[in-house]
């Protein structure tokens, strides 16, 4: 039998090693860390407990852009059918993970709040937005200049104890009226996981369409946008997906595809054969998500995004999200033994282990001084295991916290 070549057969391959048990930390240790060798081999024997914030890249991600790239010095402007095949295997795959809906809901974009200002930018009216103050910078520095500037009537939903929300809190600021609801899956900052469909079905009753931020839960928490009934998503790569910067995204319901819902947020991408060069006075823009396509995209990202999306995809989310809440549970049991209070291992939480403390800033410099990652964000500290963490460097990171809190 021939070796596997490219990266679709190489992580395949690894994970039909894995056989069809719940993933197992020897097993993964076995037949999926090998192809994160150059990870390992530039970060060294370093904890890394921050995949929520940049998540780490394949083996493969390096041959995939390099692929890229040599289309370019072979074929120059030629490389445009294979870099556009590209393209839409991104789009295809990020489908799967977001519903199995056909592949022009998904547009490219490569940031998050590209995706929020090209739904904002549909209205050709002041539109009244409510969105949380648990929103990540992304949008929350949109949403705000937007209303500074007079393009929207913004509202903020207030978080509760603990910086967590309540979903009858957003449902009320819905309000009887409404035209966009902004709201993320998973809360950056506490992991707190929301209930899409009960915020679709109020923004609906409102007259309004929901906007969900799925960049803390795609890959790592089972995401059904259609089945949620929700109108619009965005993400990227960045996190769980392992694709890096650059690699974003807006999903857009069918429904507002076949409705004819135009944005200003378009290029020459959107045009109807873009390459004939034709100009009918209107233009003539192509059907469907195609039509939502801005200028010359940045063709590198779709590569780079290849092997994370592949990986997900051949794992299947689900199983992602078992062997996820088992890793969290150990390490919320860890911290425990040694006195500390940690959130997560719970249904309505995302991927990370939060310890919640006002000098958590201060703690994540110490641990990386311990050459052990994570992150904070204001009084939370965040840390998430993924598939290559061990149990061996989860029970060193809560050593190292409990050491510091004591």
């Amino acid at each position: 039998m021939n070796a596997p070549t490219t990266t679709c057969e190489r992580i395949e391959a690894a994970v039909a090693a894995l056989g069809d048990a719940p993933l197992a930390e020897d097993t993964l240790q076995r037949h999926l860390v090998p192809l994160f060798s150059r990870h390992k081999l530039g970060f060294g024997d370093r904890v890394y407990l921050a995949n929520h914030s940049l998540g780490r890249p394949l083996d493969a991600t390096a041959d995939d852009v390099a692929e890229g790239l040599s289309l370019w010095y072979a074929h120059q402007g030629g490389a445009w059918n294979a870099w556009n095949a590209e393209i839409h295997a991104y789009r295809s795959r990020l489908a799967r993970l977001l519903g199995n809906v056909r592949a022009d809901c998904v547009v490219p974009r490569t940031s998050a709040g590209q995706g929020l200002r090209a739904v904002l930018n549909t209205y050709d009216r002041v539109p009244r937005v409510v969105a949380t103050r648990g929103e990540f910078d992304s949008l929350d520095v949109i949403l705000r200049e937007y209303a500074a500037r007079g393009r929207i009537e913004l509202a903020f939903v207030e978080a509760r104890a603990e910086g967590l929300f309540d979903l009858g809190d957003i449902v009320a600021g819905i309000g009887a009226r409404v035209d966009l609801v902004v709201v993320s899956h998973v809360m950056f900052n506490t992991g707190q996981r929301l209930d899409i469909a009960p915020l679709a079905d109020a923004t609906h009753a409102a007259g309004g369409w929901l906007l969900v931020d799925v960049y803390h839960a795609l890959g790592v928490v089972p995401v059904d946008m259609t089945a949620d009934h929700a109108d619009f998503a965005v993400g990227g790569g960045y996190k769980y997906l392992r694709g890096g910067p650059g690699a974003c995204f807006l999903w857009i319901h069918p429904r507002h595809l076949d409705g004819g819902l135009r944005t200003l947020d378009i290029g020459w991408f959107a045009k109807d054969s873009p390459f004939d060069y034709t100009r009918p006075d209107p233009p003539r823009y192509a059907p469907g998500g195609d039509g939502w396509m801005e200028s010359t995209p940045a063709v590198l990202p779709f590569y780079q995004a290849r092997a994370g999306l592949v990986l997900t995809l051949a794992l299947g989310v689900a199983r992602i999200r078992e062997y996820s809440l088992d890793r969290q549970r150990r390490l919320v049991d860890l911290l425990a033994a040694r006195g500390v209070a940690a959130r997560g291992a719970r249904a309505d939480h995302g991927a990370f282990v939060v310890v919640t403390d006002a000098r958590a800033k201060t703690f994540a410099e110490a641990l990386r001084g311990q050459d052990i990652v994570t992150d904070a964000r204001g009084p939370y500290l965040r840390l998430c295991p993924d598939l290559l963490t061990t149990a061996e460097e989860l029970t060193s990171a809560a050593d190292a916290l409990a050491r510091l809190l004591a």
